[in-house]
């Protein structure tokens, strides 16, 4: 419904983005170095990863092309810090956003699983306060229900500015099984790409 559409690197750094300036306000805006060790830290991360500062420079960019991102350089300062636009661009509030955020940094999760995790960036009220706020979001095209699938009875909820970020199906265990990693997914997907491109060509050799 109109949002802009997102990779692994420009999902990931979203999250991290609003997660630290809900959590650790005197460090936001966000240095290069400062966001690359929040996009790679061990908790709260699913999958965790080990990004350099240029992969997360790419993602920035990105991400500030889109709107979703902007540049600041602070007073007294020449380091230049990073902030994010999400409030402005997708028109949501700290609780939806806290939400948002916890979907783009750990994948799909059941509203109690996201009540407890959003909690720390911002008050999720109840459960049922949770549910309207994701039944909001699904209406304005950026989250969906996943349906309890086998191993599990409970429904989950996935964010859809990356749609294939994160793997839909859960394991026996109820845990989701775990996603291609996003370089193996770009470069499958630039195989992908380069086979329509050579079969296009032959289609039109052929006539």
């Amino acid at each position: 419904m109109g949002h802009p559409e997102l990779n692994a690197h420009e999902a990931r750094l979203l999250g991290v983005l609003f997660e630290k300036e809900r959590t650790t306000p005197d460090q936001y805006p966000l240095s290069l170095n400062g966001l690359t060790l929040g996009a790679n830290q061990k908790s709260n991360r699913d999958p965790v990863t080990d990004w350099s500062e240029a992969e997360v420079f790419v993602g920035l960019t990105g991400l500030m092309q889109k709107a979703l991102a902007g540049k600041v350089v602070p007073a007294g300062s020449r380091v230049e810090k990073f902030r994010h636009n999400a409030r402005e661009t997708l028109g949501l509030d700290d609780r939806r956003l806290a939400l948002l955020a916890e979907l783009l940094m750990r994948g799909p999760q059941s509203v109690a699983e996201l009540r407890t995790r959003a909690q720390r960036m911002a008050d999720q009220g109840t459960a049922e306060q949770v549910l309207a706020s994701l039944a909001s979001m699904a209406a304005a095209g950026l989250v969906r229900r996943l349906e309890a699938g086998a191993g599990s009875r409970v429904e989950r909820w996935m964010q859809l500015l990356a749609p294939g970020l994160h793997s839909q199906t859960v394991s026996g265990d109820g845990s989701t099984s775990a996603p291609t990693p996003p370089r193996v997914l770009s470069s499958l997907e630039q195989r992908v790409a380069n086979l329509e491109a050579r079969l296009e060509a032959l289609e039109k050799a052929l006539g």
